[in-house]
């Protein structure tokens, strides 16, 4: 337990609840941040390309195992967050191995990544009706989903055009995580006073 600024105690949920929305926050910005460093630097970064996009899989893996055993969730959404963090991880560390077959690739493995982590947040938003930010976080499911579904059918022939549309679809996923965590921290305020 510990005292709040207004010297009442508050709980682990209630800690939780007013610090998880940094997280949310974290991930928007770096994915914002790549997104524009892609897009000023589409032809000297493609090998960078590869190392970033792995550094993004894996901080975003690691926020999301952080969601898998921090929020107060169902345990199928619990499975489905450590689902999408291990996939976060694995295809983070592939992207170290090799940085030009990695970019190669990259297509398939980010939109893999994205339709679970768009079904995973689309899953969360329809099922609670309590969820903070809902209608925010349904259309930013969406997104991921049909962002990963896009690089999984449409085969870029340029691998120039595919850093390019990854980078744009990393600003639109980075703003509406952003939305979404400043949405959380307002809801967040009231969750002590509905325990």
């Amino acid at each position: 337990m510990t005292t709040s600024k207004e010297g009442v105690f508050e709980g682990p949920v209630q800690a939780l609840a007013r610090s998880a929305w940094q997280s949310i926050l974290v991930t928007g910005i770096l994915s914002v941040v790549l997104g524009i460093l892609i897009l000023v630097w589409p032809g000297p970064t493609l090998v960078v390309a590869g190392v970033l996009f792995g550094i993004y899989l894996l901080v975003s893996g690691v926020f999301q195992l952080i969601a898998a055993f921090g929020l107060h969730v169902s345990a199928w959404m619990r499975v489905l967050s450590f689902i999408t963090a291990i996939l976060s991880f694995i295809l983070g560390f592939f992207c170290f191995r090799n940085e030009f077959q990695a970019i190669g690739l990259l297509a398939l493995w980010i939109g893999i990544t994205w339709i679970f982590r768009g079904t995973a947040v689309l899953v969360a938003a329809v099922s609670d009706s309590a969820l903070p930010g809902r209608g925010w976080q349904i259309l930013f499911g969406i997104l991921l989903i049909v962002g990963g579904g896009l690089l999984i059918v449409e085969p870029f022939r340029s691998i120039t055009t595919l850093v390019v549309v990854v980078g744009c679809w990393l600003i639109v996923i980075g703003i509406f995580e952003v939305i979404s965590a400043f949405q959380v921290k307002r809801t967040a305020k009231h969750v002590a006073a509905n325990l």
